[in-house]
């Protein structure tokens, strides 16, 4: 969706919040108190009054852009910008081009990111489940002591430790990363159970905390360590290590540096974005997971 697009489908507030309501509740609009489908926006638009029980209810309730104050017209174009941004944008740049105060821009992107990570899992669903084909690796995201103010760096006693991501990608399906505290067998493992169907297909590269997939999985590993990156016709990380370098160049190029608090948002951002990359609906998507 391009800018001339963008100003045709939202031309005001009321058809953002029709806009809205359809994709939130469809044809089952009704009242939140009395399931009465007789309801009508007042005077603000956001909040919807039923005659039936005299109540009115926010129809954004429960989502992201819940208590806030801001234009939802520069609410969607945030959306719009940000997803139309190949590595995504800055809260200085937002702020520049809707007119906010950083402060308001920088919470309306961590929203954002909030409903691009907003999948949920469904209990028992052998569907949510990778079980083809999938490559696990792991990477480092932060800097050097030496390039970090003098402060930063007494406080870390020399040291600037990266944080790890551990991530699993399922060939001609999606990607999922995840914020790790350390790169070992259990806390690995775990994260293995909880996203891969057991028998499945599992390639990694020869990191001892891989070892004992072969109980579980089918494991194939290719040994980096002794220039091996490919094992006969398929058995291969280039995949995931592909994602890797387009969150990396995300991160240095346009955030610059992300803290572990948040980390695992932008890791949301970028999971979300290769996942839909072919997706031409993606706007909606997130509109749809803004419910939270």
């Amino acid at each position: 969706m391009n800018f001339q697009e963008f100003k045709k489908k939202f031309p005001s507030e009321p058809k953002i919040v029709e806009y809205f309501c359809n994709i939130r509740y469809g044809d089952d609009f009704k009242c939140r108190h009395c399931g009465s489908a007789d309801i009508y926006a007042t005077y603000d638009n956001r909040k919807m009054q039923c005659p039936a029980c005299k109540n009115t209810f926010s129809v954004f309730a429960g989502t992201i852009f819940e208590k806030s104050s801001t234009d939802l017209k520069k609410w969607f174009y945030a959306i719009h910008l940000f997803l139309n941004g190949k590595k995504g944008i800055s809260a200085l740049q937002l702020q520049r081009e809707i007119g906010t105060t950083y402060k308001t821009a920088w919470r309306m992107l961590r929203q954002i990111r909030l409903a691009m990570g907003n999948k949920k899992k469904k209990e028992d669903d052998d569907d949510d489940f990778m079980n083809t084909i999938i490559e696990i690796d792991e990477t480092y995201l932060g800097g050097k002591a030496e390039n970090k103010h003098m402060s930063e760096r007494v406080a870390a006693k020399g040291i600037f430790e990266k944080n790890i991501v551990l991530g699993m990608l399922e060939r001609d399906k999606e990607v999922r990363g995840f914020v790790i505290d350390e790169a070992k067998r259990d806390t690995i493992m775990a994260k293995i159970f909880e996203n891969v169907k057991i028998g499945s297909e599992i390639i990694t590269d020869e990191h001892k905390a891989y070892y004992w997939l072969y109980s579980q999985f089918r494991h194939q590993v290719v040994n980096h360590s002794k220039g091996q990156y490919k094992k006969g016709a398929d058995a291969h990380t280039n995949s995931i290590e592909g994602f890797w370098s387009t969150l990396k160049r995300g991160v240095y190029g346009i955030y610059h540096h992300v803290s572990k608090k948040h980390l695992q948002l932008y890791v949301n951002e970028f999971a979300f974005r290769y996942n839909n990359r072919k997706n031409s609906e993606m706007f909606d998507l997130v509109l749809a997971q803004a419910v939270l």
